[in-house]
């Protein structure tokens, strides 16, 4: 009896030109085994150009046959030269004035690219069934653009995140409570209702640990993240997951060996 292979997700690849980041962007698509014309859940994922070598396509093939994730549409999104501006925070650039262009790819991702998936592909509306994630700059940027665009995503993943974006360098006066800018922005707007998180850390994430507190920089600057949640009213059992990866480091292995765990977290069947 011949064995049945089973049906693999398919790869495509598309550039959109954006009218607010003045360039063409490159996108890398993965739709699911046996597409057809149905409502999917959408993952949105910063830095798309890192997927290839994280080996997406084997990590969804894996999970479907499995069977723990429901069928998806995967957009990955390019970056290019420009990242260090276009990542960021629309809600200010950073001391060395990085992220100046954060608001225009916001506005790009939302005003341009959604209305041509939707177009283009079979997916869901639905803000619940919508997810943005990313890494290191792409993941502030991924949490920064949930914010401010709640109404089209419901769940957020963050990688390694570069939380710490902040208004002033750490020899210029700088303080933990008033200077990091993705923490300001939630402590001093309303609650998103219906947005939930998912974090990751890497113990070997980096080696800085300004307070000297004997946690790194990133998990220390996540723990308190997530305390700005907290204090938002978000429930630390139901909407937010916070998984500190034992020797992770900051990386595309690290990043790819968690992404089954995030993607059931997101996804799960």
């Amino acid at each position: 009896m011949k064995l049945q292979v089973p049906e693999r997700v398919k790869i495509e690849s598309l550039s959109i030109r954006s009218s607010f980041l003045n360039r063409d962007v490159q996108l890398s698509i993965i739709l699911p085994p046996a597409y057809e014309q149905k409502p999917y859940p959408v993952l949105w994922l910063n830095d798309g150009q890192d997927m290839s070598a994280m080996q997406f396509n084997r990590i969804l093939d894996d999970l479907y046959t499995q069977e723990v994730v429901k069928p998806m549409i995967v957009v990955g999104i390019h970056a290019n030269e420009d990242r260090l501006q276009e990542y960021g925070s629309s809600a200010a650039a950073d001391f060395k004035n990085r992220g100046a262009k954060a608001g225009l790819y916001a506005e790009f991702l939302v005003n341009e690219l959604l209305p041509f998936i939707r177009n283009k592909y079979s997916v869901s509306r639905d803000k619940r069934k919508n997810v943005i994630a990313g890494w290191s700059m792409g993941g502030l940027s991924a949490i920064d653009i949930a914010w401010h665009f709640s109404n089209y995503f419901g769940k957020v993943g963050v990688f390694s995140g570069s939380l710490w974006w902040r208004l002033k360098a750490y020899n210029r006066g700088y303080k933990d409570d008033k200077h990091r800018i993705i923490h300001q922005l939630i402590r001093n707007t309303p609650k998103r209702e219906g947005l939930r998180f998912w974090f990751e850390c890497g113990t070997n994430d980096e080696n800085a640990d300004r307070n000297k507190n004997g946690l790194i920089d990133s998990i220390d600057d996540t723990i308190d993240f997530i305390q700005e949640l907290k204090q938002k009213g978000y429930n630390e059992q139901h909407d937010i997951q916070f998984v500190i990866v034992k020797d992770g480091e900051h990386n595309q292995q690290t990043w790819a060996e968690i992404m089954p765990y995030f993607l059931t977290w997101a996804f799960g069947a």
